[in-house]
C-alpha cells in the first residue's frame, strides 16, 4: 500500500523507520505512478537535507569493509551519533538478483536503535553506488540521520561516483606482502581523502604498519584539493578497535578545515551539478530506448549495420531529434 506523501513526510520527519524504508522502496521503484510521488516526496523534504556528514567506504573484496563499518559504526554511535549505512551490492547481470547480505554481516550495528542499514541492489550501475543512492541519502538526512555511510560495491569497476556524493572518501587497503603500491589504482589514489589499513592485528601488524609507511611515502607525489589536507594513513583493527579514534578525529579535523575553507560547500554544489547532469541524462536515454520510432529502426537493423555503430548511432539520434 502506497501512503500519501504527507504521510511519507510525515513519517520521516518523526524518524519512523518503517516508513523510511518504504519511501525508500517508492524511490527505487522505476514504476511511473512511484516516480510521480516519489518525486513530490524529495520536495518536500528538501528543506530538512543537506545537513549530515557523508562519508563514502570503498575497498576490494576481502578488505573487511563491512567488519570496518560495524565496528566504526557503533564507535560512531557512543559519540552521540545517528548513522545511516547504505550497504550497496552487486547484482547479477543475468538474473538482476542481489544477495543484500549487509545486514547479517552488521549484526550488532543493524540492531542498535541509533542506526539504520539500508542494503540496496547496485543494478548494474557502475561507480559502486545504486542509480537512486543520491535521493536514499536526502531521506536519511531528513529522518535525522547526521553521519551517513556508503559502502560502495568493491569490485574493481570506477569508483568516481562514490566519490561525488561523499564529503569525505574513505578508501580500504589490506597490508599482505609489502607491494601495495604497485597494485593499486592511481586513480583512486587520488580520489581518496584518507586511507585506512585494515586488520592490523595478530601476525599483521608488523605488515599494516609496513605498508601504511609505504602508502605516507607515495602520497607526497599527490595535491589534495583541500588546501593543507595531507592525507592520512592509518593502520586499524575492527576487532581490538585499534585506530578507531584516530580515524574518527582524522574525519573531524577534515570537516573542519572544509568548512573553514568553503571547500565543503564549494564540493556540495559541484556534486548537485554532477546529479543534475546524471538525471538529464538518465531520462534523455530513457527516453530515446522506450521511443516506437526508434525501436522500430533498431529492430531492422542488418548485421552490416553492426560494423559502423557510429554512423547508425547518428542517424538514429537525428531521427529521435525530429520527432521533439
Amino acid at each position: 500500500m502506497i501512503l500519501s506523501v504527507d504521510d511519507y513526510v510525515k513519517g520521516i520527519l518523526n524518524k519512523d523507520i518503517s516508513v523510511l524504508a518504504r519511501a525508500i522502496t517508492l524511490i527505487e521503484s522505476n514504476k511511473p505512478e512511484h516516480q510521480k510521488i516519489a518525486e513530490q516526496l524529495l520536495y518536500q523534504i528538501l528543506p530538512y537535507t543537506n545537513k549530515s556528514f557523508r562519508l563514502g567506504i570503498t575497498g576490494a573484496p576481502g578488505v573487511g569493509k563491512s567488519t570496518f563499518i560495524e565496528a566504526f559504526g557503533l564507535y560512531c554511535i557512543e559519540k552521540g551519533h545517528q548513522l545511516a549505512v547504505l550497504a550497496i551490492d552487486p547484482s547479477s547481470s543475468i538474473s538482476k538478483g542481489s544477495i543484500l547480505g549487509d545486514k547479517t554481516r552488521m549484526e550488532t550495528l543493524s540492531r542498535h536503535p541509533h542506526a539504520f542499514i539500508r542494503p540496496s541492489p547496485s543494478g548494474g550501475v557502475l561507480g559502486g553506488i545504486a542509480s537512486k543512492t543520491y535521493e536514499t541519502m536526502l531521506l536519511c538526512e531528513a529522518a535525522g540521520f547526521d553521519w551517513i555511510f556508503i559502502e560502495t560495491v568493491g569490485v574493481g569497476q570506477s569508483e568516481t561516483d562514490v566519490a561525488e556524493i561523499s564529503d569525505f572518501f574513505l578508501l580500504l587497503m589490506l597490508a599482505s606482502s609489502g607491494d601495495e603500491i604497485q597494485g593499486i589504482k592511481r586513480g583512486i589514489m587520488e580520489m581518496a581523502d584518507g586511507i585506512v589499513i585494515t586488520k592490523c592485528d595478530g601476525d599483521n601488524i608488523t605488515k599494516a604498519n609496513l605498508a601504511a609507511a609505504q602508502f605516507k611515502s607515495a602520497l607526497h607525489y599527490f595535491t589534495h584539493p583541500l588546501q593543507d589536507w595531507n592525507i592520512p594513513v592509518l593502520p586499524t583493527s575492527s576487532i581490538t578497535k585499534k585506530g578507531l579514534d584516530e580515524i574518527y578525529n582524522m574525519l573531524i579535523r577534515y570537516r573542519e578545515l572544509a568548512l573553514e575553507k568553503k571547500y565543503f560547500f564549494t564540493k556540495r554544489t559541484q556534486q548537485q551539478q554532477i546529479r543534475l547532469k546524471k538525471i538529464i541524462s538518465d531520462f534523455l536515454s530513457h527516453d530515446f530506448f522506450s521511443n516506437e520510432k526508434i525501436l522500430q529502426k533498431l529492430n531492422t537493423l542488418k548485421e552490416e549495420d553492426y560494423f559502423f555503430p557510429h554512423r547508425v548511432a547518428k542517424k538514429l539520434i537525428e531521427e529521435y531529434r525530429t520527432l521533439h
